[in-house]
C-alpha cells in the first residue's frame, strides 16, 4: 500500500522489452532503501525490484501490465515518480493509494495560475465514474485532489512543491499518465449494486 507521496524521481537507465514484458532499470537514491523482492510504485504501478545493482534497480512489468499503464511510453531518460511502500508506524499524508492502475489518461492542457499550476487531464468514462470534485485521485503516483470534473475529463491543481518534487512539474499536452481512483469509491459501488 502507497500514500501517493512521492519519494524521489527515478531515472530509466535501460527498457528491455520482449514478447514476454519488459524489464524496467531505474537509478534512484532510493535503490538504499530496497531489496530484491520488495514492492516499489513507478509511476503509480506497484512492481517488484527483482535485482539491485549499486544505484540502479530492475523491475519486470509483464504484458498486462503494460498493457494497463503508460509504462509501455519510457524511454531510456524518462523521469519517474517513485514511492517505497507505507510502514504501520508512517503517517497517511496522502490517500490509500495499491499501485493498481485503473486507466491511463491523457493530459489534454496545462496552465499556470499564480504559483500553481493547473492540468486538465482527459480520462476514461470507466475513471471518471469514481472522479468527484474535491475528491482524491492519483496521477502517475501522484496523490492529488481534483478541482473540476465533466463528462471526459478533470483537473487538479498542482502547488511548486508537487511540481518540483514530481515529474508532473514537466508534463505537457499529449502525454499519457497512469489514473488509480480512491479504492473506497469502488467499494461503497459494490456494496450498493449488491445491496439492490
Amino acid at each position: 500500500m502507497f500514500t501517493g507521496l512521492v519519494q524521489g524521481i527515478g531515472s530509466v537507465e535501460t527498457i528491455e522489452r520482449s514478447d514476454d514484458g519488459a524489464r524496467i532499470t531505474i537509478a534512484t537514491p532510493l535503490v538504499s532503501e530496497l531489496n530484491a523482492g520488495d514492492s516499489i510504485a513507478i509511476n503509480g504501478v506497484c512492481l517488484t525490484a527483482v535485482a539491485l545493482d549499486g544505484g540502479s534497480f530492475a523491475a519486470d512489468a509483464m504484458n498486462e501490465t503494460l498493457a494497463r499503464s503508460s509504462l509501455g511510453d519510457l524511454a531510456r531518460g524518462s523521469a519517474v515518480n517513485l514511492e517505497l511502500p507505507l510502514r504501520a508506524t508512517d503517517r497517511l499524508g496522502g490517500h490509500v493509494v495499491q499501485g493498481h492502475v485503473d486507466g491511463v489518461g491523457t493530459i489534454e492542457g496545462v496552465s499556470d495560475d499564480g504559483f500553481a499550476r493547473r492540468i486538465r487531464v482527459e480520462a476514461p468514462a470507466a475513471v471518471l465514474r469514481y472522479v468527484v470534485e474535491k475528491g482524491s485521485l492519483a496521477v502517475d503516483g501522484v496523490s492529488l485532489t481534483v478541482t473540476e470534473v465533466n463528462e471526459r475529463s478533470f483537473t487538479v491543481s498542482l502547488i511548486p512543491e508537487t511540481l518540483q518534487r514530481t515529474n508532473l512539474g514537466g508534463v505537457d499536452a499529449g502525454r499519457r499518465v497512469n489514473l488509480e481512483v480512491d479504492v473506497l469509491a469502488k467499494y461503497v459501488e459494490k456494496l450498493m449494486v449488491s445491496a439492490s
